[in-house]
């Protein structure tokens, strides 16, 4: 498996949310900014309304063997949060970790089966849809042209395009993942909704998928952190 870093890796850096002004910011993200689970976490910290500074790591960036980083976070990966002294990773489990101490109702629901809807998929991500997504942005992003498997490609397309239809199928009586409105949940999906749709991939008709996918890029945070450049 070749993992190649593009130039434009080095160039897409996002500017953190502004430091409160009565004080230096405590929550720290480490990573890079278009790692798509450094992406969960900076995008869920926007959406709950936490303001953060982030540190370039990982990918071009290196940094994952230094012994700082390591002491932080023994997995040697990212996304790794400091939150004035708790410490922690895994990108849904930040997810969660942001909707339990500074979510609402809506973003992080008290009902347990709505609740429980927005896990579902957020762990269905990392289960089910996140492995094929390795294979095409490592193949297509990462590998030159004449070392591209095209074998694996098309074998992970279809299995992403078989994943997506069964969320189109819960999307035909569902607004968002968990029920009627956004929450946290939607999170994971929606990064990697980005990179469904801008991948030099061939797509199903999933007109729920669409229309779903349509309202997260109404949202601001989405804008900002998840419709960047894919590296």
């Amino acid at each position: 498996m070749v993992n190649v870093w593009p130039a434009a890796a080095l160039a897409v850096r996002l500017s953190p949310s502004p430091s409160p002004t009565n004080g230096k910011v405590m929550l720290k993200i480490w990573g890079r900014a278009n790692s798509s689970n450094v992406q969960k976490a900076l995008w869920a910290a926007e959406e709950v309304g936490v303001r953060y500074d982030r540190i370039d790591l990982g990918g071009p960036f290196g940094g994952l063997d230094k012994p700082d980083y390591v002491a932080r976070n023994p997995n040697k990966r990212i996304p790794t949060i400091d939150d004035d002294g708790y410490i922690l990773w895994e990108s849904n489990a930040i997810v969660r970790y942001f909707g339990h101490k500074y979510g609402n109702d809506q973003l992080w629901p008290r009902d347990p089966k709505v609740r429980g809807l927005a896990e579902q998929w957020m762990d269905w991500q990392q289960t089910t849809l996140f492995s094929d997504f390795v294979v095409l942005i490592v193949q297509l992003l990462r590998t030159p042209p004449d070392k591209r498997d095209q074998t694996a490609i098309e074998n992970a397309r279809q299995k992403a395009e078989a994943s997506w239809a069964m969320f189109d199928q819960h999307l035909k009586a569902n607004a968002f993942a968990a029920g009627k409105a956004f929450t946290l949940g939607d999170v994971p999906l929606g990064v990697f909704a980005w990179r469904r749709y801008e991948l030099p991939i061939q797509r199903a008709n999933l007109p729920n998928v669409d229309a779903w996918y349509k309202r997260l890029q109404a949202r601001p945070g989405y804008k900002k952190i998840v419709m960047t450049p894919l590296s």
